[in-house]
């Protein structure tokens, strides 16, 4: 028997088992009632187990019937999504994508890269929030949002890591020299420091302790900034000490005009990763994005 007939005889007895016919079965793919059954009992043979009981008046599945059903519907779906998503990728990019990130972030890394993939599909378009706000894209309407650190709750999302970076705790030359660098995370608290907020309520900031464990401590909420951009901007000018993702900074302490702080300390990991509302089949430009980010991630495009 060739694996065509076998894959014949697997979709003959779904269909019957679904259907508990084999006439209903015929006519659904196209063959007579006897070419369903027949091909049932193959199957069965090929098997060595009953998978339907057949009477005069009705079909009723066995015990591995219905568990053989339940392998066989899983496989078959498997197939149809490898097939959707090849046809997906022969298919021109075209509507809206509607993305959300990290101001910050999005300006720099994201929004060049979204440039050269809306110039390269004319067909798509773009909706583009850049916010430090943290939205619900199911709720929103979002097909794909960056973020950073921890994601708590992504009941109806899929989440994709795109890559880690590292959280330091940097300050301008100038105000460490009139200020003092801080020796220890304790000496935070003596310092003037630059943090964001959410919902009027300042963040956190994550450190390492001496056994290596991470903590979120809360530092002096000297300045209160809204926008991860202008939070980096504060901190060039020596208003204080932030804490933000390597790839926003790492210029700035190339150029000199940042320092990093306690390194062994504040270097704690942060991953951002890729959200979409999850659904059965991507839509072909969300999944594009997201396979153009991972690749982009790879090559360190999006920040060390």
């Amino acid at each position: 028997m060739t694996q065509l007939d076998q894959l014949d005889g697997i979709i003959a007895f779904v269909e019957a088992a679904t259907l508990l016919s084999f006439t209903a079965a015929g006519e659904k793919l196209g063959i007579t009632k006897s070419a369903v059954g027949k091909s049932v009992s193959r199957l069965e043979e090929r098997l060595g187990t009953k998978l339907i009981h057949r009477t005069t008046r009705k079909l009723t599945l066995t015990q591995d019937g219905e568990a053989y059903l339940a392998s066989c519907r899983h496989a078959l779906q498997e197939i149809g999504s490898a097939e959707h998503a090849l046809a997906a990728r022969n298919q021109e990019l075209a509507g809206r994508l509607r993305i959300d990130a990290p101001a910050a972030w999005g300006r720099q890394f994201l929004l060049p890269l979204l440039t050269r993939v809306a110039k390269k599909h004319p067909g798509l378009t773009l909706t583009l929030s850049l916010t430090d706000r943290i939205i619900d894209p199911v709720e929103e309407g979002v097909d794909l949002a960056i973020r950073f650190g921890e994601t708590k709750d992504t009941n109806g999302l899929v989440r994709r890591k795109l890559l880690t970076q590292r959280a330091l705790i940097v300050a301008s030359p100038e105000y460490l020299a009139a200020r003092g660098i801080p020796d220890d995370i304790t000496a935070l608290q003596a310092h003037d420091c630059i943090l964001g907020f959410r919902r009027d309520i300042p963040t956190t900031w994550r450190v390492k302790t001496a056994d290596g464990s991470v903590i979120r401590i809360s530092p002096p909420a000297t300045h209160e900034i809204g926008d991860g951009a202008a939070i980096v901007d504060a901190a060039v000018a020596g208003l204080g000490l932030a804490q933000m993702p390597s790839s926003l900074v790492s210029e700035h302490i190339k150029a000199g005009r940042l320092v990093a702080v306690l390194p062994d300390q504040t270097g704690v990991p942060v991953e951002i990763s890729a959200l979409w509302p999850a659904t059965r089949h991507l839509l072909p430009r969300v999944r594009h994005m997201v396979e153009v980010l991972v690749e982009e991630a790879k090559k360190g495009a999006l920040g060390m």
